[in-house]
């Protein structure tokens, strides 16, 4: 692939404001997506594929025909919106060229560095093309290098018909940051057999396994009156929250503390003042078994609580997140192997990945279409010091192109 049209591609969809908005009632959950949504309707009208639409909540289909009859159907998957975490308006682009390791300072006031030292994979992009923002937003790589190598590889294989491929149905959802990046699509409109999310990071990378996550939110009402005339009547809500969060472990089962295939739980948001509180907790772990030994130590604590304070009232509420595709995924192991293959094919080593986190296609593999991850060469995700390399955006497009050989049946 060329460097150049891959590059101006993220360029200009960088430009567009797609933040989500956890607190929104809406779908999107942000109306900005939609301008997005929009470009991209038109980009992929002017590449020469078929069936382009934006559906009325925002999710972009369309369809690259494929050349060899009796092939199975391959979605190709990424999202549009950024996270919530840090602004994504007007970012300007920071490109690095010969990138020789150094530490880069992303603002002129030197607030926000990128270094070797706290981004190790770095280390390994030495005389590559960095791409990295000025430190104000994100720089959005997370996931529109995804859309961009997306689009970029159904235009190569519309350009180039001699390569054998089955038909392509491209997929751009909206609100995937905010964990409801499927709640308005169904399979049947997606319409393929198996599909790929270009959703990951590190260069080869093949994810087919996320965290399975809950939501724990505890709602705690208390007994709120005049503080002159407290004594023995007041029980303050807030600082039973403060005593229920101050019950977790200081050194484990938090994000800062665990790697790898450690779960944690993690409260993210506290609200609510003398009367009444909430806490909402993430919880994550590999496994069902180990959700629910989480979810029951909080409610081991919630209850321990109620006797110590028996007029305070406290409710305990599970909301399902996703599940560990990887569940779904080891029915379907030729979803998983065929994107080994392309990897190798890449030139590149490839390296299976369990995913500290959760993609749309964790959902998507539950509602029946498995759907593993693939890299897209960014890093930091949800942080100003967010960075991809050029060459390893244009290793994903060979990836995607050798995908598409592989499943072609001639």
């Amino acid at each position: 692939m060329e460097k150049k049209p891959i590059l101006n591609r993220f360029l200009k969809y960088v430009s567009f404001d797609t933040q989500s908005d956890e607190t929104s009632q809406s779908f999107p959950s942000t109306a900005k997506q939609l301008e997005l949504g929009r470009y991209l309707t038109e980009e992929l009208k002017s590449i020469g594929l078929s069936d382009v639409r934006l559906t009325d909540w925002g999710y972009v289909l369309a369809t690259l025909p494929g050349n060899c009859p009796g092939s199975p159907t391959m979605a190709l998957i990424a999202h549009m919106d950024t996270s919530p975490d840090v602004s994504g308006s007007d970012v300007k682009v920071r490109i690095h060229a010969n990138y020789q390791g150094q530490s880069i300072n992303l603002d002129t006031e030197g607030n926000w560095v990128l270094s070797a030292q706290d981004s190790p994979m770095l280390l390994d992009k030495i005389g590559k093309t960095l791409i990295t923002s000025s430190g104000d937003t994100l720089l959005g790589a997370d996931n529109k290098a995804g859309i961009a190598e997306i689009f970029s590889a159904v235009e190569y294989l519309l350009a180039h018909p001699e390569i054998a491929r089955p038909t392509i149905r491209v997929v751009v959802t909206p609100d995937e940051e905010v964990g409801r990046g499927t709640e308005h699509i169904t399979i049947e409109e997606i319409n393929a057999d198996f599909g790929y999310t270009v959703d990951g990071e590190k260069l080869g990378e093949i994810e087919d396994e996320t965290f399975s996550a809950d939501t724990v939110e505890v709602e705690i009402t208390g007994v709120n009156v005049h503080p002159g005339y407290a004594k023995n009547k007041m029980i303050n809500a807030i600082k039973l929250a403060s005593e229920l969060i101050e019950r977790l472990p200081k050194g484990t089962l938090s994000p800062e503390t665990t790697d790898k295939r450690e779960g944690y739980i993690h409260p993210y948001t506290i609200q609510g003042g003398n009367e009444k509180a909430v806490i909402k907790y993430l919880i994550r772990d590999f496994t069902r078994e180990g959700l629910k030994e989480k979810e029951n130590w909080i409610e081991e604590q919630i209850r321990d609580l109620e006797q110590k304070h028996p007029k305070a009232h406290f409710s305990f509420k599970v909301i399902e997140s996703y599940r560990n595709m990887k569940e779904v995924l080891d029915h379907h192991p030729q979803v998983v192997e065929k994107a080994i293959e392309a990897v190798r094919l890449a030139g590149i080593t490839p390296m299976k990945h369990s995913i500290r986190g959760g993609t749309d296609g964790a959902r998507l593999s539950f509602m029946g279409l498995p759907c593993p991850n693939i890299f897209t060469g960014g890093s930091n995700f949800h942080a100003r010091t967010e960075w991809v390399t050029l060459e390893d955006m244009e290793k994903a497009v060979d990836v995607i192109v050798n995908l598409a050989q592989l499943w072609a049946k001639k």
